[in-house]
């Protein structure tokens, strides 16, 4: 029996060293700057992120302030006389005639002496709210008709117009006075928010009072 079967003979090294590997310093450099640069991405995408969710808060919070002070102008008269006046509620037209129409004060665009603020002459007419804005009137800022200032609101302004706009054939009656008036509140907010509404009221007849 061959007696290398018992003893084999031992497995030769190379005698030579591997020499060690590791990375060069700009293999180092390289890699700390592909890291930074995707780190500031991963950054900034979290950043875009929190941003685009707080705006539909801000959204929002700005849609139901118009969606309020829409609703209150909506539900004011619309009358030929201003409120107050003796023949509001059976005035044919808008003029002075206490016969048939306004005993002494037509309504129209604007407040008549009246304030929404007021506890003795708020206001009594849809036209009144025209050219109503949060920031101006007196106490300013967004507040309910007792004055109240709603807390948290203090970044959002809040404007309104009044005007005569023709709605499905519905015009200006004979002497010319609009029976359809647009409303528009616009409501700005923080970070350039804007937000729009329109609604329309119609003079009903003859003028009904809430």
């Amino acid at each position: 029996m061959d007696p290398s079967v018992f003893n084999p003979k031992p497995e030769t090294r190379n005698p030579k060293r591997r020499s060690s590997t590791g990375l060069s310093l700009i293999e180092l450099i390289v890699a700390i700057v592909v890291i930074g640069v995707a780190v500031a991405g991963v950054l900034a995408a979290i950043t875009v992120s929190t941003r685009s969710s707080a705006d539909p808060m801000i959204q929002k919070q700005a849609l139901a302030i118009a969606e309020a002070f829409l609703e209150e102008v909506q539900l004011q008269p619309f009358t030929y006389c201003d409120p107050d006046d003796a023949n509001a509620a059976t005035a044919l037209s808008a003029v002075v005639n206490p016969a048939t129409d306004c005993d002494a004060t037509v309504e129209g665009l604007g407040a008549e002496g009246e304030d929404r603020y007021s506890t003795t002459t708020p206001f009594d007419n849809v036209n009144d709210y025209n050219g109503f804005d949060s920031s101006t009137a007196s106490p300013a800022g967004i507040r309910n008709i007792n004055q109240d200032l709603i807390s948290g609101l203090d970044g959002y302004r809040v404007t309104v117009a009044v005007a005569g706009q023709p709605l499905s054939g519905i015009g200006d009656d004979a002497n010319g006075r609009p029976q359809s008036l647009l409303i528009t509140v616009t409501v700005t907010g923080p970070g350039n928010t804007t937000v729009t509404l329109h609604g329309y009221r119609l003079r009903y007849a003859p003028n009904a009072l809430p």
